[in-house]
């Protein structure tokens, strides 16, 4: 029955780490003024002043990045350093 147990609780452990795959979050980061988009769970300390999220996809978080009155507009300099295109 130990180990039923164990291997139920093993498995819904490793569950939840998988289903964080493939997120974004918006944080608010203090330091830079700016909203980022992120791809793991923030910790709100320090610099970081808010979280939001999660969303399924990129574009569902710069969409809600948008929406949120704390960040500030972003430029097209701004995007295109965030897609890492040129």
């Amino acid at each position: 029955m130990k180990r039923l147990i164990f291997a139920g609780s093993l498995l819904l452990a490793s569950g939840t780490v998988s289903l964080a795959d493939g997120l974004f979050w918006v944080v608010g980061n203090r330091a830079t003024g700016k909203c980022n988009i992120v791809t793991s769970n923030p910790v709100i300390a320090g610099d970081v002043w808010f979280g939001d999220g999660p969303y399924k996809s990129r574009a569902d978080a710069k969409l809600a990045r948008s929406t949120i009155r704390a960040c500030p507009a972003v430029g097209p300099d701004d995007e295109k350093d965030e897609d890492g295109t040129n």
